[in-house]
């Protein structure tokens, strides 16, 4: 199981990081990947974007669905034959926050469409000192997000922002987080805060 229980961010408010780069996002569908109550779709309610959210625990879905959010029922690490049932090329936006599942990651990169942000913002080694998580399949190595980025040769990323290292807020943790955009398609600023 690769779903983490303690938050980055705390329980009830988006990351700061998603909402930072959010602003990247200017149409399409977005898909937040391991969503639970819906806390990084929340700030992009009333957009004129299609929201998605899958987690295995649907317990936050009924106020989402009310909400206009679709939502869909999947264990991302047991039931792999059936992974993000979506057409490759299918969103403008993945978001992805204290989630590590590394096979999933070709298929994240193949989900996005040419010009597609993925925002994703998780723990890393040294986080053991600090508390859960603290095994090592929950925890990114030095680096590691950079690499699964550029894991599929077919799919090209371009790095917009990467930062690695100690948050104090809400909680002291080691974090990794990333935001990229797949190249292809026409050319967007990158406009940052």
């Amino acid at each position: 199981m690769a779903l983490c229980a303690h938050m980055v961010c705390g329980a009830g408010a988006a990351s700061p990081w998603v909402i930072r780069h959010s602003q990247l996002i200017q149409s399409g569908r977005v898909l937040d990947v391991a969503c639970g109550h819906g806390r990084n779709l929340r700030p992009l309610l009333g957009s004129d974007l299609e929201l998605f959210g899958v987690d295995r625990d649907p317990a936050g879905f009924a106020e989402l669905n009310l909400a206009g959010v679709r939502t869909i029922t999947l264990d991302l690490e047991q039931e792999m034959d059936e992974v993000l049932p979506f057409e490759d090329a299918s969103f403008s936006a993945l978001i992805v926050c204290n989630y590590l599942h590394r096979p999933l990651f070709p298929r994240l990169l193949k989900l996005l469409a040419p010009g597609g942000v993925m925002i994703y913002e998780t723990f890393a080694v040294g986080n053991e000192e600090f508390g859960k998580p603290s095994r090592a399949e929950f925890l990114l190595k030095e680096g590691e997000l950079l690499q699964l980025i550029a894991s599929d040769p077919t799919v090209a990323m371009e790095v917009i922002a990467y930062e690695s290292g100690y948050v104090d807020v809400p909680k002291p943790a080691q974090i990794q987080r990333i935001c990229a955009r797949r190249q292809g398609g026409a050319k967007q600023l990158n406009r940052l805060a």
